[in-house]
């Protein structure tokens, strides 16, 4: 079983949708973009104290700043790389 029951969402994002639907996030958690799709998940704000994750952080920031054309805490890895590394949080 997950800690607190917590799961990664997974949503599809496209530059041209503008529907609330699309960007709200729920208390507590943070929307990402991961691969080369960018496709959005939806991650617990706990993860920002995993040494793990706060490494994936440092290579967005080398990569892309803090001026990205999505908007959106962008993440520059694999889909399964990320998966990798947030399951384990899971197991904590």
């Amino acid at each position: 079983m997950s800690r607190h029951g917590t799961t990664i969402r997974r949503t599809s994002f496209t530059g041209s949708q503008t529907s609330s639907k699309s960007v709200n996030v729920p208390k507590g958690c943070l929307a990402v973009y991961v691969g080369e799709k960018m496709k959005r998940f939806v991650i617990p704000m706990s993860y920002l104290n995993q040494p793990s994750f706060q490494d994936l952080l440092s290579r967005a920031e080398e990569e892309f700043g803090y001026d990205h054309p999505m908007g959106g805490l962008t993440i520059p890895c694999t889909e399964d790389v990320f998966f990798h590394i947030t399951s384990r949080f899971n197991e904590l």
